[in-house]
C-alpha cells in the first residue's frame, strides 16, 4: 500500500444491509481516518500488492436516527485485500459484540 490518502467505500456481506464512507490516511505501516461519526486508528503490512491490516473503530459523534455501519461501538476490523498504484479491493471482518460482520471495500488513492 503506497502512502497516501484513499477514500474507503464499504459494504456489508452476507445478507446484511449497510454501507459506510470514509477517509484514510496510509502512511509508513499506520493507519488514521474517519468519517462524519467515527474514526479509526490502525496498522498495516503491505509486499508485491498483498496488504493486511486492522484498525479499532471508535464513535466520536452521535446523530439521532443514524446508525453507524459497525453499530456505533468499538470495533475491531482485521482486513486484507490487493492494491496497486492508485487504489485497493479489501475484504475483512468487524468484531461486533460476540458477531462477526463480513464486509468488502474499495480504496481510490486521493493525494500523497
Amino acid at each position: 500500500m503506497h502512502n497516501g490518502l484513499y477514500s474507503i467505500h464499504a459494504d456489508l456481506l452476507d445478507g446484511l444491509e449497510g454501507r459506510g464512507s470514509g477517509v484514510l490516511v496510509f502512511r509508513d505501516g499506520r493507519i488514521l481516518g474517519g468519517d462524519a461519526m467515527l474514526y479509526y486508528v490502525g496498522s498495516y503490512t503491505a509486499t508485491d500488492g498483498i496488504v493486511k491490516g486492522e484498525v479499532i473503530v471508535h464513535q466520536h459523534t452521535r446523530i439521532p436516527g443514524v446508525k453507524p455501519l459497525f453499530g456505533g461501538l468499538e470495533t475491531s476490523i482485521g482486513f486484507s485485500g490487493k492494491y496497486d498504484d492508485t487504489s485497493a479491493t479489501l475484504s475483512g471482518s468487524a468484531f461486533v459484540g460476540k458477531t462477526a460482520q463480513l464486509f468488502k471495500a474499495t480504496l481510490r488513492k486521493l493525494s500523497d
